[in-house]
């Protein structure tokens, strides 16, 4: 007795249909119907039917792909319908290797002669024809991958194939359909990777499957540019479910971010991730400061070859090296910062960086993007102290910024610094910054006193101090003039 799945959106003609089957006693044990897309292709992957009477219609364009692939997956017997007598809607239906089509309305004659061949004579046919590419289980499904305790995965082998370029998924997919397997797997199609599942009775051992992939992984780069992550789940665990394999298997696609793409993982279990703390360490953050400030690249380099790459199993987290990179570019940022470099095509860099140390999945190529960014950045400093060194006002804002803490700083102190007259000086720098000498001075010290207020707990007098005011009572007022609020309700209110 066979199974039949009646797909309509008009709901007379699914109940018409279901009692034609049940009064004519057409030999189907089960007849289900759906109303909508969404219903069919539940019932489709839960009650897998043996004959399949869909209305073309009813399926929308977006999901077309979706649909044709779970036919073609669950292998069906298939009737098409539709209202509509087009070329198109003909063209559908051989997609779906349909055995009839009926545009409607369609006699009760010809859909009780129709599904009468289908259950007594062609269904019995088309199964031994699919022999092995049918599924090997209706337990393997979607289901099974995605519920915890839904079926058993002992007397299942899984490998899972993941293309670089999401896009690619279908090429990737209709390539293993048409793939010379010895024993045809069960092909599970996700948003990111295609799950493979073979049963064990043709795969006696992971090392076969194992030169199965080395075998398709290799056949496939002769053919496409799209690189591959390939991994294989090797347990004989009595205890673990198809869907604990394959969350297994889905967190071992990891280790890519180490080994890159183009390689085949074999895991046994739980991918055992080593636990680092992903913060530079105060010696670290020194070393990173001299190398800065020595533009020292290859010590750079090495340290960063040293740190990130050549990595061995049990692998650090994924996570938590991410983590130490954006510690590194905080360094860097404050450096940046230091020679004025927070903007234009440097920032513009730092902020791709930033991005491609969040997502991209191979750190070999985070390291090479972040050492090309380091050399931009000593580059960029480079030329920023050499144009100092003739740039008289350069060099006395720069003086300013180290001795703002002086209460008595002069600007006479500032031009003995510079080999320059007072008024020259001054004149220089009203014609470079709009601003005289005390107005830069004070918005110098006005900068660290909120930077201050923000980050530490010292009182008012204590950070007039540390800025260059002569008392807190002058920096209080200076401060209120300067940005309308007073130093505690500055701090209370960023707070």
């Amino acid at each position: 007795m066979a199974k039949l799945l009646i797909a309509d959106r008009d709901q007379n003609e699914r109940t018409g249909i279901a009692w034609l089957v049940s009064s004519y006693a057409l030999n189907y044990e089960i007849v289900l119907t759906a109303g909508t897309p969404t219903e069919a292709f539940r019932l489709i992957e839960a009650e897998v039917p043996d004959v399949i009477c869909i209305e073309l219609d009813m399926i929308p364009r977006e999901a077309w792909d979706s649909f044709k692939e779970l036919i073609h997956h669950y292998q069906p017997v298939v009737i098409v319908m539709t209202a509509e007598a087009t070329f198109e809607r003909a063209v559908q239906g051989i997609e779906l290797h349909a055995i009839d089509l009926w545009v409607k309305p369609q006699s009760p004659d010809t859909i009780k002669r129709v599904l009468t061949r289908c259950a007594r004579e062609l269904l019995p046919s088309v199964r031994a024809s699919a022999g092995t590419a049918a599924p090997a289980s209706p337990a393997v499904s979607y289901r099974s991958l995605f519920l915890p305790q839904e079926a058993s995965g002992t007397s299942y082998h899984l490998m899972l194939i993941q293309p670089e370029d999401t896009a690619q998924l279908t090429t990737l997919l209709s390539y293993l359909q048409e793939y010379p397997f010895h024993a045809p797997p069960v092909l599970l199609p996700l948003s990111d990777a295609i799950v493979c599942v073979f049963p064990s009775e043709h795969l006696q051992s992971a090392q076969q499957l194992h030169y199965l992939g080395s075998r398709l992984l290799r056949e496939w780069e002769e053919t496409s540019a799209e690189p591959l992550s390939i991994v294989i789940y090797d347990t004989d665990d009595p205890l673990l479910t198809l869907n604990q394999k394959y969350r297994h298997a889905k967190q071992a696609l990891e280790i890519r971010f180490f080994k890159g793409y183009r390689q085949i993982s074999v895991v046994q279990g739980k991918v055992d991730w080593l636990m680092i703390d992903p913060f530079l360490t105060p010696a670290e953050q020194r070393t990173w400061i001299e190398m800065l400030n020595d533009g020292d690249r290859e010590k750079i380099k090495r340290w960063m070859y040293r740190e990130f790459l050549n990595k061995e199993a049990p692998y650090p987290e994924p996570g938590l090296l991410r983590i130490r990179l954006t510690s590194i570019l905080a360094q860097v940022r404050r450096f940046m910062k230091s020679y004025y470099l927070d903007e234009g095509a440097v920032e513009d860099l730092y902020h791709r960086v930033f991005e491609t140390i969040l997502y991209n999945p191979i750190l070999y190529r985070i390291v090479q993007e972040f050492l090309l960014f380091l050399y931009e950045v000593l580059d960029a400093a480079s030329h920023h102290r050499e144009s100092a060194r003739t740039d008289v006002v350069e060099q006395a804002l720069r003086y300013m910024e180290e001795q703002f803490q002086q209460s008595d700083l002069r600007l006479e102190d500032v031009a003995r610094y510079v080999d320059r007259s007072p008024a020259y000086l001054s004149s220089l720098m009203t014609k470079r910054t709009d601003s005289s000498f005390r107005q830069l001075l004070t918005s110098i010290r006005l900068k660290e006193a909120q930077r201050l207020l923000l980050e530490t707990n010292l009182s008012v007098q204590e950070i007039a101090d540390k800025s260059g005011f002569v008392n807190a009572n002058y920096f209080s007022r200076i401060f209120k003039e300067k940005t309308g609020t007073s130093p505690r309700s500055f701090r209370n209110r960023k707070k």
